[in-house]
Parts: structure tokens; sequence; C-alpha cells
């Protein structure tokens, strides 16, 4: 039996959520928006993703408002996507299920942290600065690369944009065609 497309039988808001963002891509995208990715091109080459994935994917996110596409070119019309209200919601299960990956399923550490730019500490798993005892929110979340100085072996621009500690949300402007 083929698995369904949708979730249709579940009466759950989570089963709600994973109709938004449950699609293969649809978080990388999102965590990538966080990062500072704009452009479909910048999208395209940091994810790996198929350009065909990659349109339908935008396409479901600002129908479901967590991105807006906004023009930056105007001959040929060019967008940018910019996470909403609603898509920066989202960063606190981002942010979660990143930290979750890296106890639970990934090989080694993250290359990267996500700090507060009020004191420099680690976020914990759920978005507070413990020492500051608030709720991080993503303006005032840098990311940093590890500090056992490991990075990543990608080459694209968007990889090579990420490896200099960075505000979240502040735009990743690569050279080239976009």
């Amino acid at each position: 039996m083929a698995l369904g497309t949708d979730y249709a039988q579940q009466d759950c808001s989570l089963a709600r959520a994973l109709e938004v963002v449950g699609e293969r891509w649809s978080l990388l995208i999102v965590r990538d928006a966080f990062y500072g990715v704009r452009r479909f091109n910048d999208f395209l080459a940091h994810l790996d993703i198929p350009r065909a994935v990659l349109t339908a994917r935008l396409r479901s996110l600002v129908e479901a408002d967590v991105l807006r596409k906004e023009p930056y070119q105007d001959a040929p019309v060019r967008y940018e996507y910019l996470l909403t209200e609603a898509g920066l919601e989202l960063w606190q299960p981002v942010h979660a299920l990143a930290r979750w990956g890296e106890r639970h399923a990934a090989e080694h550490p993250s290359i990267t942290v996500f700090t507060h730019d009020v004191c420099g500490n680690r976020i914990s798993p759920v978005g507070i600065c413990v020492p500051c005892g608030v709720a991080v929110t993503p303006a005032h979340v840098v990311m940093r690369p590890a500090p056992d100085g490991r990075r990543s072996q990608r080459t694209d621009p968007v990889s090579l944009a990420l490896t200099r500690p960075r505000p979240l949300l502040t735009p990743v402007l690569t050279e080239g065609p976009h």
C-alpha cells in the first residue's frame, strides 16, 4: 500500500504542522532561511536539492505563510524568500530537532553552535540562555563554528559564508547569478 500524502485521518495539531513542514526538504529550507539564505540559487546550491523539488517546497511554504516572496530584481523578476512571523515561530522546534539530532543521530557533534548575542553562551535545546535566564529569539542568536575547529568540507558559497560567526536572519549574499 502506498504511503499517503497527508494526515487527513489524524485529528491532531502535530499532524496539521506536519502537513506544512513535514515533507522532505521543507525543514532544511526553513533552517537555511534562519541562516540567512534567501535566494533560490543559494538554497539550490547549499541543499543539493533538485530544482523542481525546491520550487515545489518554496511554493508550499509560501502558501502556508511560513515564507514570503519579495522581488529583489526587476528584469528578469527574481525573488527572495523571507521568514514570516509564523516561520519565525519555527526557530525553537528547528533548533531543538537539530540538538536532538546532534545527541542521538549524528556521528559527530555539530559543526555549528548557536549562542546568545548578549552573553555568548550556547543556547539550550529548548532555546533558553541558562546563564541569562531568558528565551532567546532568532533575532538574538549568533551561529558560530564549533569551538574545536571542525568545519564543513562543503565549498558552496553559502557553506563558506557560514564558516564565520554571524547573527541568524542576516542575509547570506553570495556572488554570481541569483
